[in-house]
């Protein structure tokens, strides 16, 4: 006879076999459900454009790890989860197109990829559950120069070196003011706005964009006229990945002179690099608007033991004679000597800082490179400042280097930038604006606890920081991504008060505007990652967030007609 316990027990047991069997089907329906939503999203590519087949690698064949593998220009990010289900890699237009309205009627999440440069990877990765599929744009790099009429086209998976090239190979004198590091794509760099060499001659790569080429959420394909003024400002600056699939961006040539000058000076904390430091903050941005001279500092060995060194790397257009005449007067402390100097033509410039020696001695198809010479683990943060950081607190700073080698970039604004109002674009650091820092630690990507040590070391610094960096919002600059001031919901809709707390730090009191845009552009939230511009939906949300509301959004787009402008040619 069963007893009462044994009678109690089988129970227990059977309602636990039978809950486990129930989960077992809902993860297997689940499973299922994802498998079909993927196969009816290659299903769709295939009818629409039957070609795009071939382009589409899953995490099953061969091709894709490597392919994967070669877009994480930080390593950080290498055995991250989830992976990609999918990598499409289009050649044309159309393609992207079908692209779009597949994911769209199925339900499947994108990430564009252009030249894998975004700090925390969100190009190629996912930090929700969610699977995806990459769009990695580095077919389209096609690049069409136009020096008669001072314009160029160039693809979005062109790298900023593979469009340096293109046009020094057509001109000694024109030029174009992107990024310093030759193989970030275009895509995400003028998408950020774009800092660079040139910036206090001609102003951000962003400012200098006359057109481009857009898929929307409808997965139409928008000219400048199609797409209206409110989009094109909103895509020059306001960050990848928000508003649509940039393909190829018109941009307008600039005059450089046949011959640069370019040095670097290196001082040790033994030989007055804080004060010469401390100079440069006053000398730097009020400089001629075509000299830049950035500042690079950490630790180094001096006389076999460690201390902080201070680079001072500049780039003037301009040849040398002219470059001493300015310092003699300007910044005679530095003791800047002709021999220092080097003479070249604008493009080698571009990969002098990029690992390269001084001179001439890297050939400049090296700028052709698509893979980092600084590929690696590493996290990034970074500052605007607007008044001068006082002497004594750099000493702090030094302090914290002797517990990491640890790396900071000032990079001078003032000149052009400062003939830009701060809602010209959505790059709102402009007049008054005297420099940005950028806060780097590299370590090895298997070594956790050094990890730990390097993640410790930025933050610290960071924080340590705050009193003398921009306030109210404390400023940052999207191209140097950063996690750490806010995310997205990774479920539902993430509130504008939500997403202002990292927004605000990028955009300012352009954040608004771009929420606008995007709520007009792509309301459902299509085109998302974990720090992508929300839409804001409703005009009672929006008196709802904020009592002065913005002027009625003005857009040229005509409602639902798409463009019927195909890449066929460059115009």
């Amino acid at each position: 006879m069963v007893d009462h316990h044994t009678k109690v027990w089988f129970i227990l047991v059977s309602l636990v076999v039978f809950l486990c069997s129930v989960c077992a089907d809902k993860l297997h329906s689940t499973s299922n459900d994802t498998d079909d939503k993927y196969q009816n999203f290659v299903q769709c590519l295939s009818t629409k454009f039957p070609n795009s087949t071939t382009h589409l690698y899953n995490n099953t064949s061969p091709e894709f790890q490597p392919l994967y593998q070669s877009m994480q220009q930080n390593t950080r990010w290498i055995n991250s989860s989830p992976a990609p289900v999918f990598i499409l890699t289009p050649f044309n237009e159309i393609e992207i197109q079908a692209a779009v309205t597949c994911s769209q009627s199925n339900g499947v999440k994108l990430r564009i990829k252009s030249g894998g440069h975004d700090y925390e990877g969100l190009s190629y990765r996912s930090n929700t559950s969610s699977a995806f599929v990459i769009i990695d744009m580095s077919q389209f790099r096609d690049i069409q120069v136009d020096v008669a009429n001072e314009v160029a086209w160039a693809g979005a998976g062109a790298t900023v070196g593979e469009l340096y090239y293109a046009i020094a190979k057509e001109s000694a004198v024109h030029g174009f003011p992107g990024g310093t590091a030759p193989s970030v794509g275009t895509g995400g760099q003028i998408s950020g706005g774009g800092l660079g060499w040139l910036c206090r001659k001609y102003g951000l790569a962003a400012d200098n964009v006359m057109d481009a080429h857009i898929v929307d959420a409808s997965g139409h394909l928008l000219d400048r006229g199609i797409m209206g003024e409110d989009l094109f400002w909103a895509i020059r600056g306001g960050g990848g990945g928000s508003f649509g699939i940039i393909t190829s961006w018109k941009i307008k040539l600039v005059q450089v002179p046949s011959i640069m000058t370019t040095f670097t000076k290196h001082k040790f904390l033994s030989e007055n690099a804080t004060a010469l430091l401390d100079e440069w903050q006053l000398i730097a941005p009020t400089l001629p608007n075509n000299l830049v001279i950035r500042i690079l500092a950490r630790l180094q060995n001096q006389d076999g033991e460690k201390s902080v060194e201070i680079s001072f790397n500049a780039v003037f257009q301009g040849a040398k004679s002219e470059l001493m005449s300015i310092m003699n007067d300007r910044f005679p402390s530095l003791g800047l000597i002709e021999s220092d100097c080097s003479e070249m033509p604008w493009v080698n410039t571009s990969i002098l800082y990029w690992g390269a020696k001084q001179g001439n001695e890297y050939p400049v198809e090296d700028i052709l490179n698509r893979t980092d010479r600084f590929v690696g683990t590493y996290k990034g943060k970074s500052d605007f400042v607007n008044t001068p950081i006082p002497t004594s607190a750099f000493q702090g700073i030094w302090d914290l280097f002797t517990e990491e080698s640890g790396l900071i970039i000032l990079e001078p604004l003032g000149g052009k930038m400062d003939e830009f109002s701060e809602t010209d674009l959505p790059f709102p650091y402009r007049k008054g604006t005297l420099y940005n820092i950028q806060y780097l630690i590299h370590w090895q990507n298997n070594d956790q606890e050094q990890g730990q040590r390097s993640l410790e070391w930025i933050n610290k610094i960071y924080d340590y920081m705050t009193p003398f960096v921009t306030s109210n919002p404390r400023g940052a600059y999207v191209n140097y991504r950063d996690l750490d001031l806010g995310l997205n919901q990774p479920q539902g809709k993430t509130s504008f008060n939500e997403a202002k707390a990292w927004g605000e730090k990028y955009f300012g009191k352009n954040f608004e505007k771009l929420c606008r845009v995007k709520h007009q552009v792509d309301p459902d939230d299509f085109f998302s990652h974990e720090q992508s511009i929300p839409p804001i939906s409703t005009e009672s949300e929006q008196a709802t967030e904020r009592a002065a509301a913005l002027p009625p959004f003005k857009s040229a787009r005509k409602s639902g007609r798409p463009s019927t402008k195909w890449h066929t040619g460059w115009s």
